[in-house]
């Protein structure tokens, strides 16, 4: 067992981006709202050059300031804070709204963006629950992987067992889930599937909580890893060899992401909706485990008429050898 993140094609998400962003998009919304009222009343100010200037100051710089930094967030936040405003005046004057359902969902992300962006500003922190990184494709998260080459990754994060070379989704979250959490799940749908518990287990290190060595040792489940507690002074070499066997089968896990992630396009989602893109990688490992079952057939398959023709044309041949002496 193991999980992964599978980008989502957005851009890197910065607080000033995101702003910008918020901002255009609400400026696009004040015009569609005023077209019907043109001659009514007046067009609310939305200093839409100036804001832009402002931006670009900033963004086109390599390295900003903090303070100027700062300052440009705190702009950005009270352009986007008028125009919401606006927004809500102007829709007051209709009994339906001419936004569609599309607009009318960004405008509440957009909404929500804002709260999210105003409480980091006012406390100074660069975290908030469910923080949104994207205003067209709000359902992504941002997950901490750690990892060398990206330490913040933006997509969904699935968690996946492989058995006899097949690959089985547990779960699927665009939130940072726990994956120790899965463990216990798996196991109980291994032993719906086939009947039985499986012999042993192999994970990684975030996997052996004190909950899921208990239960596995419960249900007689061998589970890969040393034991927890301080290690022994003199090292067994059985256990040595074990934990290095168990090292080796856990690798397939880690081959199915790097397969899914080269061959079939787990390396970055291009799809926008949150059902779209659960379904494409939902698809990826139903295809990943036909051409591993298409792979398998095809040994046997060579296997077998290899065989077959071995025995009609090699085998035959030892008639015609003289006979040893």
């Amino acid at each position: 067992m193991d999980a992964t993140c599978v980008p989502a094609d957005i851009r890197y998400p910065t607080d000033l981006s995101l702003l910008n962003e918020a901002r255009e998009k609400t400026e696009s919304y004040i015009d569609i709202l005023y077209e019907p009222l043109k001659g009514v009343i007046d067009k609310p100010r939305s200093y839409r050059r100036v804001a832009r200037a402002e931006y670009l100051a900033t963004a086109k710089k390599r390295k900003p300031g903090k303070k100027e930094l700062r300052r440009a967030i705190r702009k950005q936040l009270s352009y986007v804070c008028r125009n919401l405003k606006h927004i809500e005046r102007l829709q007051g004057c209709y009994t339906e709204s001419p936004l569609t359902i599309a607009q009318g969902q960004i405008l509440e992300t957009i909404i929500e963006l804002y709260r999210q962006q105003k409480y980091m500003f006012d406390n100074k922190t660069h975290s908030v629950e469910n923080r949104i990184v994207s205003i067209s494709q709000a359902h992504v998260r941002p997950i901490v992987r750690g990892k060398a080459r990206t330490n913040v990754e933006f997509g969904a994060k699935p968690a996946i067992s492989v058995i006899d070379g097949f690959a089985y989704l547990e779960k699927l979250s665009w939130d940072n889930l726990g994956v120790r959490m899965t463990l216990t799940q798996a196991v109980e749908r291994y032993r719906l599937r086939h009947g039985f518990y499986p012999e042993s287990i192999h994970v990684d290190k975030i996997y052996r909580t004190r909950e899921n060595i208990r239960y596995c040792h419960k249900h007689g489940i061998r589970i890969s890893g040393p034991k927890l507690g301080r290690p022994p002074k003199e090292p067994d070499p059985a256990a040595r060899k074990q934990a290095h066997q168990d090292a080796l089968d856990r690798n397939c896990s880690e081959g199915k992401f790097g397969e899914g992630k080269r061959r079939y396009g787990l390396d970055l989602v291009k799809e926008k909706l949150q059902e779209t893109s659960e379904t494409t990688i939902m698809v990826n490992l139903i295809v990943m485990n036909l051409a591993y079952l298409y792979r398998c057939l095809f040994f046997f398959f060579s296997k077998s008429v290899f065989g077959f023709c071995r025995k009609i044309f090699f085998l035959p041949a030892r008639r015609f050898l003289p006979a040893a002496a």
